[in-house]
């Protein structure tokens, strides 16, 4: 049988990220840098995963531009004070990928519609096409289902990290982890090494 050979443009490996709850303190509408602050274990977390080779690229809901909460040019601020976060730990982010649109759009048909508000996964496709990433071959780190299910549209692998963020558990097959972690050091640990690296649980029960 001949042998089928990965596409050379789609050869990265990527971990894609929410940003509140899962890499820094969430504060809703936050954009003010001295409010940022990383949670535990993420420093090491992103740099094992970096390490393991792994394109790292935050895929973030900010509504609050739509919303007139802040201005889109206080996104900027907000990426600078991450990667002076993740500087000590050798961590460089690939790309932030940010979804300004109103909620509302969501539900819009036809052109006018968003395709990139989690839990779509417009984000993560624009990056995978711009760095020529395997989806296959990537993954999607969330604290909730809608960035699981983003993760699952787009061809990714995906874990749950649980803070207690999720309020809704809307069960489906799209909304269910690989496992569900409580930290996100686990989360990378699972990634690189695999399931028996770390005490992760199965996700609550979904249906299809």
């Amino acid at each position: 049988m001949a042998m089928i050979e990965a596409d050379p443009a789609r050869s990265a490996r990527a971990v894609f990220l929410d940003k509140d709850g899962t890499l820094i303190h969430d504060i809703p509408y936050n954009v003010d840098p001295s409010r940022v602050a990383l949670l535990p274990r993420v420093g090491p977390g992103l740099r094992a995963l970096q390490d393991a080779g792994y394109l790292l690229i935050v895929c973030s809901n900010q509504p609050g531009v739509a919303l007139q909460r802040f201005p889109a040019d206080a996104l900027a601020p907000l990426e600078t004070r991450i990667d002076a976060l993740l500087e000590p730990f050798g961590v460089r982010i690939t790309e932030y990928c940010w979804c300004t649109h109103h909620p509302a759009v969501v539900r819009v048909a036809g052109p006018a519609a968003c395709t990139c508000r989690k839990p779509r996964p417009g984000l993560l496709l624009n990056a995978a096409a711009k760095h020529g990433i395997a989806l296959e071959r990537s993954w999607m780190i969330g604290d909730i289902l809608d960035d699981v299910e983003a993760g699952s549209r787009a061809g990714c692998s995906t874990i749950l990290v649980d803070r207690g963020h999720e309020t809704r558990w809307r069960a489906g097959r799209r909304r269910t982890p690989r496992a569900i972690v409580y930290d996100f050091a686990d989360a990378a640990s699972f990634i690189i090494e695999g399931p028996r690296s770390v005490r992760a649980t199965r996700p609550r029960a979904a249906s299809a």
